[in-house]
């Protein structure tokens, strides 16, 4: 067996990261794309000394889990989506499996001793994005933005993008045409030359938006401005639109130099009763609609809060933060990016919620700081994908915190963290998975851990 060859192979299971494993002559092969009982004929495309990696070239016998149309066998056949090809509720079955094998393997806990509450579904299983950020290219002289193929820079364009809302791709759509009618360049990553780099749209569950436009220079500025306040007088949906200089490389996509250039400067979100102020850098969980019932979902574990002194961690705008604090007596939010944390300022003041203190500061840091002046009662964790900082998790441990719950959008290293804790002596008593992001292998979940005999 060599890279290029055609082999036919049935694929066993799915794995963390959303690919099937199939084997041949017991050598296991990874087949993105597959569904657990497809038979394919599939192209190597990487070989190594224990595994290798083959794309499907042809569906002979589909699974009974996959959605009908077996023309499509591609990640951009399925618009950049690595779970479309699976019918939704079988999309929640493998998740499951997926996450319990993850965080049993690597946690050393017993799940069987968890109570696992299941996966929440989405209602909305497409269009439900409310922020899109996407790459400028020119494809056959045509600007377009679209998505990265798989470990490659190269941008494919979709016909149809089931991820990002309706509004978003209308408006989208628009300025597209916009662009193409004047004589605008792209970014080019080899030689560093262009102006337009990315496109970013968000929107609130009012079908309000804002558009911001990353660019790598001011050369064709004044060109842009004229285009971007044309389309928002065209679209009463728009109702503030940026433009953003980024002039480096680094990975993040806003640049650091935000120019409003029409209308205000925020859109505003609302969630059980608290309004959110969102500007261009801010962070907030993309599916609105899944997002209040992963945060329902928190609260309930954290557990009667009234009288209590509350840490919410890795805190954002202090979204969650803000919910919690209707009930507890009072809440600290910690929060690393600055834009973040004055956006969670205003929004605590013009909600009127006075038992919230916001530190700016990165969490190792700051969460030992309160905890040797504070009594605190429970901890709630939202880290990114990389998960907790080992100290931290140590000085948790060390003051003997009762409670903490647990948001994760990385199964894998809330695995590693579950397993520090419970070297700490905590026990992961409940779990439930949220599907923020159908369509892709993609998923979130929240725990309860308790300190044993607290």
């Amino acid at each position: 067996m060599k890279i290029g060859d055609k082999i036919n192979i049935t694929i066993e299971k799915l794995i963390f990261g959303g690919e099937g494993l199939g084997r041949v002559d017991n050598f296991p092969i990874f087949v993105p794309m597959s569904v657990p009982g497809d038979e394919v004929e599939a192209e190597i495309i990487s070989l190594k000394k224990d595994y290798g990696r083959a794309l499907i070239t042809k569906i002979l016998k589909p699974s009974e889990d996959r959605v009908s149309d077996l023309d499509k066998v591609s990640f951009e056949d399925f618009q950049g989506c690595d779970y479309a090809m699976i019918k939704y509720d079988k999309q929640l079955e493998y998740k499951k499996e997926i996450l319990l094998e993850t965080l049993g393997k690597i946690s050393k806990i017993d799940m069987t001793e968890v109570d696992f509450q299941g996966i929440i579904e989405a209602k909305t299983t497409t269009n439900y994005r409310n922020k899109v950020a996407e790459p400028f290219t020119k494809k056959d002289g045509k600007i377009i933005t679209g998505f990265y193929q798989k470990k490659s820079h190269d941008i494919f364009e979709v016909e149809e993008n089931i991820l990002r809302s309706r509004i978003a791709d209308k408006i989208t759509k628009k300025l597209l045409k916009k662009l193409n009618d004047g004589d605008f360049t792209v970014y080019n990553e080899v030689n560093k030359t262009g102006f337009l780099r990315y496109l970013l749209v968000r929107n609130n569950t009012e079908n309000e938006v804002m558009v911001t436009v990353v660019i790598n220079k001011t050369t064709q500025l004044r060109n842009l401005r004229n285009v971007l306040l044309k389309l928002a007088e065209e679209n009463k949906e728009i109702i503030s639109v940026y433009v953003s200089l980024k002039d480096n490389d680094g990975n993040y996509i806003l640049g650091e130099e935000h120019r409003l250039i029409f209308g205000q400067e925020f859109i505003e979100e609302d969630i059980n009763g608290i309004k959110f102020k969102i500007y261009p850098d801010s962070f907030f969980q993309v599916n609105s609609e899944q997002t209040v019932k992963l945060y329902d979902k928190a609260i309930e574990y954290l557990g009667d809060s009234e009288d209590k002194r509350i840490i919410d961690a890795f805190s954002g705008t202090g979204t969650l933060g803000m919910l919690i604090a209707k009930s507890a007596r009072k809440v600290y939010c910690i929060e690393s990016m600055e834009s973040s944390v004055i956006s969670a300022k205003k929004a605590a003041e013009e909600n009127g919620i006075k038992n919230i203190r916001f530190k700016l500061g990165k969490v190792e840091n700051k969460l030992s700081e309160i905890l040797k002046t504070t009594p605190i009662d429970g901890i709630i964790f939202d880290p990114p994908r990389k998960g907790i900082d080992e100290m931290t998790l140590k000085s948790v441990g060390k003051n003997k915190i009762g409670r903490i719950v647990y948001i994760s959008c990385n199964p894998s290293t809330f695995a590693r963290d579950a397993k520090l804790l419970a070297e700490l002596g905590y026990k992961l008593d409940k779990l439930t998975a949220v599907d923020m992001f159908p369509q892709t292998h993609h998923i979130e979940v929240v725990g309860e851990f308790n300190r044993i005999g607290k």
